[in-house]
């Protein structure tokens, strides 16, 4: 089956909310607003990944300062010197886990990344996630800044702020 990886678009925004719902259930649903304005900011670089034509897949991603940390149902904020790819939410379909498309997205973005110039990438851990961040390079990053570990209390108990150099 044909995998196409492109720049996520407004008209992908019902299949993405449903990518989402279906891998994170309700408490971590972000509305199709949130997401509207996400992709109307300059740093926004998120992808989506179609198979056999149907969307199952998505990185929503953006580029900022490490350090930074966007909280749940926050906007991308753009930065006047980004020097991080920041990973804000990545899913894929339960029926297609296991077949590399989470790599078929990350991999071309942090290779954009690294042509721009960026130099870490970094991410907010939940569900359980924090191992299999850890095979792809990312270490725990603790943040100085309170107003920071406050928007990371926003994602709950467990998630923890992760890095990686490019």
């Amino acid at each position: 089956m044909s995998v196409v990886v492109r720049p996520l678009a407004l008209s992908d925004l019902a299949d993405l909310l449903a990518v989402q719902l279906a891998c994170y259930g309700e408490g971590f649903v972000e509305s199709g607003g949130v997401f509207a304005r996400r992709l109307a900011s300059l740093a926004n670089c998120s992808l989506v990944l179609e198979q056999g034509g149907t969307v199952c897949a998505y990185l929503a991603a953006y580029r900022s300062v490490r350090g930074k940390v966007t909280p749940l149902h926050g906007d991308f904020e753009a930065v006047a010197q980004p020097d991080t790819l920041y990973l804000h939410d990545m899913a894929v379909l339960p029926a297609r886990a296991g077949q590399g498309l989470a790599r078929a997205l990350l991999q071309p973005l942090w290779a954009q990344a690294a042509s721009q110039g960026l130099l870490h990438s970094a991410l907010v851990s939940v569900q359980g996630s924090q191992v299999y961040w850890e095979r792809h390079g990312y270490v725990l990053q603790p943040l100085a800044d309170v107003a920071q570990r406050e928007r990371l209390a926003s994602y709950g108990e467990g998630a923890v702020y992760m890095a990686r150099n490019l």
